[in-house]
């Protein structure tokens, strides 16, 4: 057997072994409550009283707006590190055309979302 596959199959069962010990210390070491205090059960809304039950139905809109946001949130994820390193030339003209490859397929869903109506608050 190779020494480089004994050496992975030893971390592997030793990663395992503290894995599983951890966890089992963890269960018997943990700290428990002796007299449960009343207050930990209760609904916590900035101080104030809950009214009404907490199942409430949210408008898919909602949902598209979050989902757009991380969309151009992510967007700007691969913009920053493209825009720093624009000036080095070694990239060349094809790193510019990719961002702008980039942008416009942002652009078009951009423009879907905003035919579509998703953007559209009522």
């Amino acid at each position: 057997m190779d020494p480089t596959w004994l050496a992975a199959l030893a971390f592997v069962a030793l990663s395992a072994v503290f894995t599983v010990g951890f966890l089992a210390a963890a269960a018997v070491l943990r700290a428990r409550a002796r007299k449960p205090d009343p207050a930990v059960e209760l609904t916590y809304e900035c101080g104030e009283a809950p009214t009404g039950s907490a199942w409430v139905r949210f408008h898919p809109r909602y949902y598209v707006v979050a989902l757009l946001f991380v969309l151009f949130d992510v967007e700007t994820v691969f913009i920053l590190p493209w825009a720093l390193n624009v000036g080095d030339p070694r990239s060349g003209g094809t790193a510019i055309v990719e961002m702008f490859v980039f942008v416009g397929i942002l652009l078009l869903g951009w423009g879907y979302a905003l035919r579509k109506g998703a953007l559209r608050w009522q």
